[in-house]
């Protein structure tokens, strides 16, 4: 699988010849300095974007159209939209999935509430804290109930106490879906609480270290 972007002189490619596969219930860091690939690659992997050459497929999840469903993307920074309070933001995505309102607010609140967050659930975006905006995106994701969760640095804008508490909530969630995990990440300390590591460089990927399989 390649991605590259731009063409002719301008053509950058960021994902080079990359094949492998996530086994249910794998927890997998995906290592590598910034600019390595790490990010085109969850994207393709969630299918927020497309392969130049080759294909993404996706045998134990469900289509939606050419989108695969089943699959929960924390990005690094919460994206919560400030004109809804801190439930709304979590029931979002299954609205938009045509979950019934009653429903996708009872699934938000039950999310909000497992990650400790049931005080917060009328809250604004404003009003949390950076760790705290950061649950919630996680809150979001576990409302799907995906079997595979994609995370894109889900700690990189936090401090050391507050990245570990997201990382142990993060791995609790999954842990609760029995989802398999993608972390993207170039601190140590977030790739070491997990079971295997991928490690990119200049859009190649490396073999695995633990479990993972590449073929």
């Amino acid at each position: 699988m390649w991605r590259s972007y731009g063409r002719g002189a301008t053509e950058i490619t960021a994902v080079r010849g990359v094949t492998g596969q996530v086994n249910p219930g794998q927890r997998i860091a995906l290592t590598g300095e910034s600019g390595s690939g790490k990010t085109t690659l969850l994207h393709l992997l969630a299918g927020l974007d497309v392969p130049t050459s080759g294909a993404v497929t996706w045998p134990g999840l469900g289509l939606r159209g050419d989108r695969p469903v089943g699959i929960g993307v924390v990005f690094q920074a919460p994206s919560l939209l400030p004109a809804l309070d801190v439930t709304d933001n979590v029931a979002l995505p299954l609205l938009l999935a045509e979950v019934p309102p009653d429903e996708a607010r009872r699934r938000a609140q039950d999310a909000l509430d497992q990650l400790g967050l049931g005080a917060l659930r009328a809250a604004a975006p404003d009003e949390l804290s950076g760790g705290q905006g950061q649950r919630v995106a996680i809150a979001r994701v576990l409302a799907g109930e995906p079997a595979l969760v994609l995370a894109d640095e889900p700690t990189g804008q936090l401090d050391h106490r507050t990245a570990e508490h997201v990382l142990d909530v993060l791995l609790a969630a999954v842990d609760a879906l029995g989802a398999a995990l993608v972390v993207s990440t170039h601190d140590p300390a977030v790739a070491d609480r997990l079971d295997e590591r991928w490690s990119m460089t200049d859009g190649l990927l490396g073999e695995p270290v633990g479990q993972g399989r590449l073929r």
